[in-house]
């Protein structure tokens, strides 16, 4: 269970703290590098097997799905990073938010979460610290679901995330890898995140574009749960730190397929955005991704490389719809809320994975 009551104050005033100063990385941007990763998962020790496991680590899915035997399953799933934001309470709410949407993506709903907390107590004040905690309360708290407890340890870089744990219907179930030829392709937030918040952090940001980010990055995606119960979607994944071009990738290999990206119908968080490119206030994260993926895109102007690559924390639900469907889904879009136009389609297998028009 979470104890912070143990830990002596120290260091100063939460009010003044900046924790994006307190970590070299930021939100979903300190994600391993996909080609790093890949040689992390990979390994000659075999896990046991359970057919009831309907997902694993197989196709990079959002979260892993255990047949419960009765048409559902328990979704489970874990995200935790370092600080995107300065202010306390926001970090906790975007981790928490961030975390809860691996539930969403799979078409299911949270039911409970347990916190994970690292926090330099020698550096950072306690009081900073039950702050983080508070805004994960109120993520929870909007989603419907209890923070139920958690794990805190002395760490030398704040971290804050959950572990979540959700259900879904069988026939609801949505992964990445069923995405079909044909199929229409929707963003549900617009992308820059990384962007915005490299320029945050450079002190760079203007200062009308305060708190967009943020405002972006706390929105649940519980439309994936409403999603889920539409048998014309086929497939829904969170954009996150591999980018919207490395979660595109990843779509089209579970599936065996590819995609063509209609660049200038992505959305983007303020048409600033191409003015903080030009500044270089790109994400290290950026470059990582486009290493690991960029052979499997056709050739990017830096612009577009800048933005497919842009690591979103807390980002939208990329979804594929079937083509016959698109006005239906844009309508019951709408109604949730959320004006949508396709930035993509799948297109069957061929090289390059993903093409840009």
């Amino acid at each position: 269970m979470i104890n912070l009551l143990d830990m002596s104050p120290a260091g100063p005033d939460p009010a003044s703290v900046r924790l994006t100063e307190y970590a070299h990385g930021a939100g979903c941007g300190c994600k391993i590098a996909p080609n790093v990763l890949e040689k992390l998962l990979t390994s000659e020790v075999t896990s046991a097997f359970d057919p009831r496991l309907l997902v694993g680590n197989e196709t990079r899915d959002d979260a892993a799905v255990f047949d419960l035997g009765d048409g559902t399953a328990l979704v489970s799933t874990t995200d935790f990073f370092a600080p995107i934001v300065d202010d306390p309470t926001d970090f906790g709410r975007i981790a928490s938010v961030n975390a809860l949407s691996d539930v969403y993506a799979m078409g299911g709903t949270p039911l409970m979460a347990i916190a994970i907390l690292g926090w330099p107590v020698n550096t950072l004040p306690i009081e900073a610290a039950k702050l983080v905690v508070d805004g994960a309360r109120m993520a929870c708290a909007e989603a419907g679901i209890p923070l139920a407890g958690g794990h805190s340890i002395d760490t030398l870089e704040p971290i804050f995330g959950l572990a979540v744990s959700g259900r879904v219907q069988l026939t609801h179930l949505r992964t990445n890898a069923s995405a079909q030829a044909g199929d229409m392709l929707y963003l549900t937030k617009p992308l820059g995140v990384g962007i915005l918040a490299t320029a945050e952090k450079n002190k760079t940001l203007k200062a009308e574009h305060v708190g967009i980010a943020r405002d972006s990055m706390v929105r649940l995606n519980s439309i994936g749960a409403v999603f889920g119960t539409l048998p014309y979607v086929h497939a829904i994944t969170d954009v996150t730190g591999f980018g919207l071009g490395g979660h595109v990738i990843e779509l089209c290999q579970g599936a065996q397929v590819s995609a063509e990206i209609f660049f200038d119908a992505i959305p983007r968080l303020h048409p600033d955005l191409d003015w903080y490119i030009h500044q270089a206030q790109i994400p290290s994260g950026t470059g990582r991704n486009a290493e690991s993926y960029g052979a499997l895109v056709s050739p990017l102007q830096p612009a577009e490389r800048a933005l497919l690559f842009d690591p979103q924390t807390s980002g939208g639900l990329l979804v594929a719809v079937d083509g016959n469907h698109q006005h239906d889904f844009e309508a019951l879009a709408r109604d949730h809320g959320y004006t949508l136009r396709p930035i993509g389609r799948i297109t069957p297998r061929t090289d390059p994975i993903v093409t840009l028009q």
